[in-house]
């Protein structure tokens, strides 16, 4: 995804390289992290859930308790916070707002396919209610 992420800044101009990457905690993966970590780039992401008690059983080795302890940092507690408030509301209005909580076709195209389309939909919305009425909420349509 960061590969991803990367190539359409540069479609767009963009050149800086992020400073730090934000990810649930299903997304650990650690040999992409390092990765990810030997571009210069800091990865965050929890090793556990945030609905576990205690820590994933075999997931005791330095490398997750180290990224335990930078997430408990203020730094680090601040870094991740911004998570929510940057991608989660857009999950929100797609999955209960507007009532997107499933895909309604098999397979990983037709789910990406259907993805792309409710974002993009949700992307016309908000476009829609920030010209109707110049950055007022639009009620209705995406509250």
């Amino acid at each position: 995804m960061l590969d991803t992420t990367l190539a359409g800044l540069r479609r767009q101009g963009v050149h800086e390289t992020p400073q730090v990457l934000l990810a649930d905690a299903g997304y650990w993966h650690t040999a992409q992290m390092q990765q990810i970590a030997e571009q210069g780039i800091e990865v965050l992401a929890p090793p556990d859930g945030n609905m576990r008690e205690g820590t994933r059983p075999g997931w005791n080795r330095a490398v997750y308790e180290q990224m335990r302890e930078t997430l408990k940092t203020d730094r680090g507690r601040q870094l991740y916070a911004q998570r929510k408030i940057t991608i989660e509301p857009v999950f929100g209005q797609i999955k209960y707002n507007r009532r997107i909580d499933r895909f309604m076709r098999r397979g990983r195209a037709a789910a990406r396919s259907e993805w792309r389309l409710a974002a993009a939909t949700h992307k016309l919305l908000k476009l829609v209610c920030h010209e109707r009425r110049r950055g007022e909420p639009c009620r209705g349509l995406l509250t």
